[in-house]
């Protein structure tokens, strides 16, 4: 099949190569009309301009792009993006490149391509956070031939612009399953969260792993599914314990895990006395509840750290690493009890 040029896209357009060229490298002198006619000829096209080409013609690209979806949707309890950010700004504060940061929603990813949005900007690298695997930006990753590291999600592809880094979600939930298991908490509840997210089935699956070789039964409706919403779990927990009494419920989020507590408490149940309750992030407030909650320990600055050197790795074409794992930890409080036979 063959690969759509720049030639190819001034032909479409009516235009000289030139002028394609200063639309894609943001002129001043292109009629803005004529830049995003342009623009979506050859986004109908299939065309992004060649990084290699492009730095070769014009100024090398400096900026990196911080692309994160769904933040102005989070609880106000939820400083995990913030700490992505500082971390990220840490890192390009001390290299040679610059940060620029944008919030989108899906219904943006619907109406512009990723390509798009990082040309438009001239954008040489992008991290994205906050990135589902059914997001339309998630499936442009694929082919993509615009640096990109994504958190939480490792792509499938072979592709060497695209990177990740994330913790081992399979881990840190066998991890807490575990921890769970060994004291003697054998009827657990899973509160999930959005079942299309990466770190969502991995987590299932390290709960798995934990369950089987422990030798403990968990049915399918044991896992109740929250959206990693506070307000949703609370609610969902409630309905459950009209019905069923686990001695655990093993929370996805530190955020679902506020929502069950509170519904547990509701119902007249006592933590840790009646049911255990397990978290996942350590959120600042998960140190002020009532109990304190026992959860898993992310280091969110060093991730966005992490991101960010090494997107600048692939974005000078040193690729020696694609995925980095950041260490999690165990943080052990007093929402778990253990029973005693």
């Amino acid at each position: 099949m063959k690969m759509t040029t720049i030639r190819d896209v001034a032909k479409a357009a009516g235009l000289s190569v030139s002028i394609v060229s200063k639309a894609f490298n943001n002129y001043t002198d292109v009629n803005e009309k004529t830049r995003q006619r342009i623009f979506e000829i050859a986004n109908q096209m299939g065309y992004t301009p060649n990084l290699v080409a492009k730095n070769l013609s014009s100024k090398k690209q400096t900026t990196i792009g911080l692309i994160s979806s769904g933040v102005l949707n989070n609880s106000e309890k939820d400083n995990n993006a913030f700490n992505i950010f500082k971390g990220v700004y840490t890192a390009v504060t001390t290299s040679q490149f610059e940060l620029s940061i944008y919030l989108i929603d899906s219904q943006r990813q619907k109406q512009k391509s990723y390509a798009q949005y990082c040309r438009e900007r001239n954008i040489g690298g992008a991290l994205l956070q906050g990135i589902r695997v059914d997001d339309p930006y998630y499936k442009e990753l694929i082919d993509t031939n615009i640096p990109c590291v994504v958190l939480d999600i490792i792509p499938e592809t072979n592709n060497g612009l695209v990177g990740s880094v994330s913790i081992d979600n399979v881990k840190a939930s066998k991890e807490i399953a575990t921890y769970l298991i060994e004291r003697n908490h054998r009827d657990i509840a899973v509160m999930a969260g959005r079942k299309k997210t990466y770190v969502n089935s991995e987590r299932i699956k390290g709960v798995q792993e934990a369950c089987k070789e422990n030798e403990v039964e968990l049915q399918d409706n044991e896992i109740l599914y929250a959206d990693f919403s506070e307000e949703e779990a609370y609610v969902i927990a409630k309905e459950y314990l009209k019905t069923k009494r686990p001695t655990a419920f093993l929370c996805f989020s530190d955020l679902m895990a506020f929502g069950v507590m509170k519904a547990v408490k509701e119902v007249g149940l006592k933590i840790p006395e009646d049911i255990s309750i397990t978290g996942f992030d350590d959120l600042i407030f998960s140190s002020y509840t009532e109990p304190q909650l026992t959860t898993i320990g992310q280091d969110f600055f060093e991730i966005g750290k992490m991101a960010a050197e090494l997107l600048q790795d692939l974005m000078e074409n040193k690729l020696e690493r694609k995925h980095v794992n950041i260490d999690h930890r165990l943080v052990e409080r007093g929402s778990v009890k253990t029973i005693f036979p």
